[in-house]
């Protein structure tokens, strides 16, 4: 009787035991599910077969279809028998890349980095999870051709290398069918759009239809760095005319031969595009990209507070740059909070120059307090300076953005100073801690400029040559380390590469790329389910950036982390901008994750449920299902 007794008594106990882990699992579960991303998780249902599915670069997986799909998706003997993983194709495409980047070159005149563009674009238009895989593998080499500069190149060129179409075009004929047009797109789900309209790409000018390459460009990095579903992002083009005479005139340019649309015939046509994208997709995210200063700022007021969008030029450019003028600071060995004090010129006053100068008052006010005082006093830190010299209160016709960066004359004076004055005289006279230059005018900053910056009276003065492409920068990384001396901090819009000072020492060259924070902004706003995209979250992404870099690494000089960790940068500022959405009450939720759960999230939380949403490029099982 004892015996069976000690056995009930260890059965019940064994039952206790294994309900508290069937618990104790369902609630891991539970757990899991609500941190757990739909992306490449399951198998993905496809309504094609054959060649069909081959011709797919969504789902085309080449010689890496197993031997069922093959047999499931009746693709036997269309190829090659040797299965190979994605490893031994990756292998196989760069043994290739290195042999015909010389080889796909058209003569002389088409730069190496063109011909790498050519051939990595072949491959997105034929397997996109492969292209993908590669970018995220090399992006410290190929973010610069797939985006600034030589995207620039490849817009320029477009007309010439248009081969396969992607993403939609809108364009002034297409006034009062938009609504319908955008039904044409395949994908029932678009999360992130990047626009266009191509008069100002890249500091080249007005390139009319072919500025599409940008937003493809944009949007491969927002798939590679932040992970949004590559069949979840559009790239778009308004065509409303270009003013370039040169393709007024080209007998193969791609796009309407007819000058640019303006005025209320302009702003009819970005409404309607924008009620009929939000129409069928609600919840996606709008980039604006390289549209004119003239209508950057009146779009980005127009629609900001009723979409899910922001301009990168005007926000994106100054939260790299807020990012990278407190990492300065930082590597003044002083402490962020002292960024009020710095004495910042500015060359420039284009959409991306007022965009900064804005952010940059904003972040020294929120240090002063807050209030009207901080703000008036934040303004003080700046000089502007664009084409027609130092911009006062006595500039006739003074553009509205600028005028409240514009000098007081009596204030001006006591400098010796005065309306127009010259960079050359601004530099010398103000002795700035930081020389930014956002003009689109290559070489501004002339050894004149820099010998006077030679004055600052910062130990430690900083130079920013921020304008894209590489050929429109302010000054060299060479001419800014020989001239004002080893112990600048030096900052370009374009890669360059680190300076040999000597004795072992080196100038590094900082690479103030948007990619720093565009993606997690996007990304952050998409999990978020923020309904609109706040200062407070951009700023919430600035100051992660900023705050990203060790100690050791910003008094060495280096302001902003190499482009090889970007994922991971991209997960901290996606976190940043979710946990600035839930504390400004803006975040709704997405998919299984809504506010309620959102709020609960600890900050670790919040990091991992970034991460689990990020795509990666694994091909799946693909099953087919009859439409």
């Amino acid at each position: 009787m004892s015996n069976f007794s000690n056995q009930i008594r260890a059965s019940s106990s064994l039952i206790k035991r294994l309900k508290q882990r069937m618990t104790n699992q369902a609630a891991l579960m539970q757990a899991t599910r609500s941190f757990t991303t739909l992306e490449g998780h399951r198998p993905t249902i496809v309504h094609k077969r054959s060649l069909d599915i081959l011709h797919d670069p969504w789902f085309n997986k080449g010689t890496a279809f197993s031997m069922t799909e093959r047999d499931r998706l009746d693709i036997r003997g269309l190829l090659p028998p040797n299965v190979m993983s994605s490893e031994q194709q990756i292998q196989r495409f760069m043994v290739d890349l290195k042999r015909l980047e010389v080889q796909a070159r058209d003569g002389p005149s088409d730069p190496n980095a063109l011909a790498k563009w050519r051939i990595l674009n072949r491959l997105h238009d034929r397997n996109e999870t492969m292209y993908f895989k590669v970018l995220i593998a090399n992006i410290e080499e190929y973010a610069p051709i797939v985006y600034t500069p030589t995207v620039g190149l490849a817009c320029q060129n477009y007309s010439g290398l248009f081969r396969r179409p992607r993403g939609m075009y809108f364009s002034a004929e297409d006034r009062g069918e938009m609504m319908s047009m955008v039904y044409n797109w395949p994908a029932e789900q678009v999360d992130m759009i990047v626009v266009t309209d191509g008069s100002r790409i890249l500091g080249l000018g007005d390139l009319g239809v072919q500025g599409i390459g940008i937003a493809i460009g944009k949007l491969d990095l927002y798939v590679a760095a932040a992970g949004i579903n590559p069949q979840r992002v559009l790239p778009v083009m308004i065509d409303v005319g270009t003013n370039n005479e040169k393709l007024l005139k080209d007998p193969l340019y791609l796009g309407l031969q007819e000058h640019r649309l303006d005025g209320d015939e302009y702003i009819a046509v970005i409404d309607e595009f924008m009620e009929a994208v939000f129409t069928r997709w609600p919840h996606v995210i709008v980039q604006f990209e390289d549209f004119q200063s003239k209508w950057a700022f009146k779009l980005l007021q127009r629609y900001r507070n009723a979409y899910r969008m922001f301009n990168d030029d005007v926000q994106g450019t100054a939260g790299v740059a807020i990012a990278g003028l407190l990492g300065a600071v930082r590597a003044q060995g002083r402490p962020m909070i002292d960024f009020p004090k710095q004495k910042i010129v500015v060359a420039g006053a284009g959409s991306a120059g007022i965009g900064v100068l804005n952010a940059a008052r904003k972040t020294m006010a929120r240090m002063l307090g807050n209030n009207e005082s901080a703000f008036e006093s934040a303004g003080r830190q700046f000089w502007v300076v664009d084409a027609k010299g130092l911009i006062t209160e006595e500039r006739e016709n003074i553009d509205l953005e600028a005028l409240p960066f514009a000098r007081k004359v009596k204030e001006a004076s006591r400098q010796g100073l005065k309306e127009g004055a010259s960079l050359v005289d601004v530099v010398r006279e103000v002795k700035p801690d930081v020389l930014l230059g956002l003009s689109a005018v290559g070489g501004l900053f002339s050894k004149e400029v820099l010998e006077a910056l030679k004055g600052s009276t910062s130990t430690r003065p900083a130079i920013f040559a921020m304008s894209n492409p590489t050929k429109n920068a302010e000054c060299t990384p060479e001419e800014a380390f020989s001239i004002v001396g080893d112990n600048i901090i030096f900052a370009s819009g374009s890669p360059f590469k680190d300076v040999d000072l000597g004795n072992g020492h080196i100038g590094h060259c900082n690479q103030g790329n948007n990619m720093y924070l565009f993606p997690g902004i996007g990304l952050g706003t998409l999990l978020s389910g923020s309904r609109i995209i706040s200062d407070g979250m951009l700023q919430a992404a600035a100051e992660c950036l900023a705050a990203y870099m060790t100690e050791e690494e910003v008094l060495k000089g280096i302001i902003y982390p190499s482009t090889s960790r970007i994922r991971d940068i991209t997960k901290e500022v996606a976190a940043a901008v979710v946990k600035e959405a839930i504390e400004e009450d803006l975040a709704e939720g997405y998919r299984e994750m809504d506010a309620r759960e959102l709020r609960k999230l600890s900050q670790e939380e919040i990091e991992e449920y970034v991460k689990n949403n990020m795509w990666s490029p694994d091909y799946p099982t693909l099953v087919y299902k009859k439409d």
